[in-house]
């Protein structure tokens, strides 16, 4: 039976993921991602070889050097962490992690980036209603990618990658991100909405009490975002919108 769709225009606050949620940029992460891991992979000798599904178990919503680690470990590889300013080049976590950022900028810099037509007339609606808005993104680019897509002015709190290492907050899947982005907007989350592609997200959410996280599958699976968290699952939030909303909506 088709999920019911919760009523944003009614929640506290709406706090929605950034990559692969508002703006398609997860795709420019996950090509940057397989052009950087390839090559370790390649160099260091590790199987089985990286893959898509590699980026959803291991990378996906997580802090970049977390996503690092997490993958190696699951090569039983052991990188030592290093230092956030280590050079690309170094064979760190954290040079490892840093060449990855160097490929994603150089793309979002070279293509730009435009956010999804269903999340844009999403978070326009949600606006225009004056429902508090808020972006809770582990990359330490949402700022950037924010400005570079046109929408940074609709929300009224980032926490990102770089919030995260300044105050110490623990990566998704731990609540500590979206308990710091209802805070950070003065909601309560039993009250508001969270909004996740990944499985990490979905999981961080609902571990920080949002009731209602909506998973919007875009490839880590609906069964998975469920599994994780999520309270429904969608394919596009252009279902939210008033044309496109019925009482039998078809969900993920």
């Amino acid at each position: 039976m088709p999920e019911a769709l919760p009523d944003l225009l009614h929640a506290d606050g709406v706090l929605f993921d950034l990559d692969g949620v508002l703006t398609p940029t997860a795709e420019v992460h996950m090509r940057a991602w397989k052009v950087v891991f390839d090559d370790v992979f390649e160099r260091w000798g590790i199987t089985p070889a990286y893959t898509d599904a590699d980026y959803y178990d291991f990378v996906d919503g997580k802090k970049r050097y977390d996503g690092v680690a997490s993958l190696m470990q699951s090569r039983n590889v052991e990188v030592p962490w290093g230092d956030v300013d280590d050079d690309p080049a170094a064979e760190t976590v954290c040079g490892i992690g840093n060449r990855k950022n160097a490929a994603f900028a150089a793309s979002l810099r070279g293509q730009g980036i435009a956010p999804y037509p269903g999340s844009l007339a999403l978070i326009e609606q949600l606006s225009a209603a004056g429902v508090p808005l808020g972006v809770v993104s582990s990359s330490k680019n949402a700022e950037e990618v924010l400005g570079a897509a046109g929408i940074r002015s609709f929300f009224r709190i980032v926490v990102d990658g770089v919030v995260a290492e300044r105050d110490g907050l623990a990566s998704k899947p731990a609540a500590d991100m979206f308990a710091a982005g209802a805070a950070a907007l003065g909601v309560d989350p039993a009250r508001s909405v969270a909004v996740e592609d990944a499985t990490s997200g979905a999981a961080s959410a609902a571990a920080a009490g949002f009731a209602t996280v909506v998973g919007v599958d875009r490839g880590a699976g609906a069964d998975a975002l469920r599994d994780a968290g999520a309270t429904v699952v969608v394919d596009d939030l252009d279902v939210f919108l008033p044309e496109t909303r019925t009482d039998n909506p078809e969900t993920a």
